[in-house]
Formats: C-alpha cells, structure tokens, sequence
C-alpha cells in the first residue's frame, strides 16, 4: 500500500507542471501530471487523489467546468481541489467558492504552493 499522499497536478503550462510536480515528488508525494480538464477527470477516476491542483485556463474543459463536472459526480463530490491560477479578479475568486473549491493558490510562487500543501494533505504513515 503507497503511504504517500497522492496529488494530481492539472496544468497545461509545461514548464509550470513540470517544476510543480518536481517540487511534490521531492517533498514526498506520489504526483501525476495532466495537462487539461479531460485528462484531469479521467486520473480522478482511475486514483482518486488526496488533492487536485488545478489551473484553470486549460485546454478541452477549463477548470471551472471540470471543478463543476467532479462537484457533481457523488464519487468524487468530497475530492480535495485546490485551484492554482494567475486569475485573481473578485468574479473569478466567487466562481471559484461558489463551485465548491478547497482552496486557492496564486501560481506566482510554486515553491509556496508546494510549503501549503501540508494544510490540505496530511501526511500518511
């Protein structure tokens, strides 16, 4: 049984998904890497996650609609979804909230998205 806690990152910005994901693994957690909403739905039902980071401008299905499309599916209703963005307007922050997001990180600064990770996961032992 994997004792990490499991963290699907959904970001199209290569280099940010990269760097992301690179920062987690090295911090401890078992990552996948998606790059839009489709794929990010898809690895949700494969592993449901401990936390999903999603961005939310993406190819295919934005976050929005796949933040929407996880709240509605029973099985996935209670998935942890932080969402990682450069969007900060007051309009998308409600969309975000009123969608039923866990939280918010500005992608700005990864490694500070990667220190407030603990808030959301716990570490398994």
């Amino acid at each position: 049984m994997n004792t990490k806690p499991f963290i699907i990152v959904a970001d199209d910005n290569k280099l940010i998904g990269k760097v992301l994901t690179n920062k987690l693994l090295s911090a401890g957690y078992d990552v996948q890497l998606v790059t839009n909403g489709v794929e990010a739905l898809k690895a949700v039902a494969a592993r449901k996650p401990d936390l999903l980071l999603l961005d939310l401008i993406m190819p295919l299905k934005d976050g929005f609609a796949t933040l929407k499309e996880l709240r509605a599916n029973p099985a996935y209703s209670d998935t942890k979804v932080v969402v990682t963005s450069d969007l900060q307007q007051d309009a998308d922050m409600e969309k975000i909230k009123s969608l039923g997001a866990t939280g918010y990180f500005n992608k700005g600064n990864l490694q500070e998205i990667v220190d407030k990770i603990p808030q959301f996961v716990p570490a398994k032992h």
